[in-house]
């Protein structure tokens, strides 16, 4: 594995998130591009992700273009945009179907592309109100599971199903598992979402020691998403502070309102439609 490709990693998955444009704007061939483009999504900087993501996802190495559609259609999903998410994740799943290639660490093969593409639809459909059709889609995804990344998201989801379908109680084991294992890794970005998840999943059971943790986790979670610059995180753990002290409730939507009006001009043009369409993005 070439430096580069390690340092891109590093950024990407581990300890890194704040890796220099400069090696950004290096990444070199499919896999190197797709990492460049991971971290340049997590920054909210989805016109320069999308700029890379869209020709990958066209390509023709099955791996990287099936990456490329699902972690497009997580931004789509990032800014509200859930129906125009699920074909992207449709089609990714269909050129991870095809695809062959080893194993790898972190996901990056066909196994973690499957995994990726049915773990994007269960999202899709979770927000479109589709609980049944999500459960099968994580059940379908499970096999998939082999890397520590794609174990992460399958809690998220999990998780997210759950507290869609009432049982906060039950989210509460996926997202540790999640938060648990992100750490482990020593993943920033993802113990960042995982803690944004486990806060989440904490107070929806209305238990005020749960509460307590919950705000404890959004706290750390919102200082390190702006210490990364983790442009895609920030907004939604200032939504959930604001939902947990109430007291700076209006301070944190003013922030998160200045997060996203910086936010919208680094987005490609579907992204800012969806965005403003959207009844989840606080525009």
């Amino acid at each position: 594995m070439q430096t580069r490709e390690s340092d891109l990693r590093r950024a990407a998955f581990g300890d890194d998130p704040g890796l220099g444009d400069r090696v950004l704007a290096a990444a070199d061939g499919p896999r190197e591009r797709w990492l460049a483009a991971v971290v340049l999504g997590a920054r909210g900087r989805y016109a320069a992700a999308a700029s890379i993501l869209q020709p990958l996802a066209r390509g023709t190495d099955d791996v990287a273009a099936a990456l490329a559609g699902s972690t497009l259609a997580s931004h789509r999903r990032q800014l509200g945009g859930h129906a125009a998410a699920q074909p992207l994740d449709g089609a990714a799943l269909a050129r991870a179907l095809g695809a062959t290639g080893t194993p790898d660490d972190d996901g990056l093969d066909p196994a973690g592309a499957r995994a990726d593409a049915l773990l994007g639809l269960a999202a899709d459909n979770l927000a479109l109100g589709r609980l049944t059709a999500s459960r099968r889609l994580i059940a379908a995804a499970a096999e998939h599971v082999t890397s520590w990344r794609t174990r992460v998201r399958a809690g998220w989801v999990s998780a997210e199903v759950a507290l869609a379908g009432g049982g906060a109680a039950a989210a509460v084991p996926h997202a540790e598992q999640a938060a648990a294992c992100a750490r482990q890794r020593g993943a920033v970005r993802h113990t960042v979402k995982s803690d944004l998840v486990l806060a989440a999943a904490l107070a929806a059971t209305g238990e005020p020691v749960a509460r307590e943790r919950a705000a404890a986790l959004v706290t750390a979670a919102l200082e390190a998403a702006r210490s990364y610059r983790l442009g895609s995180l920030g907004w939604p753990a200032g939504l959930l502070a604001a939902d947990l002290e109430p007291r700076r409730a209006d301070q944190h939507r003013a922030w998160v309102t200045r997060e996203l009006h910086a936010l919208l001009p680094a987005t490609d043009p579907e992204g800012r439609r969806l965005a403003r369409a959207s009844p989840w993005v606080p525009i």
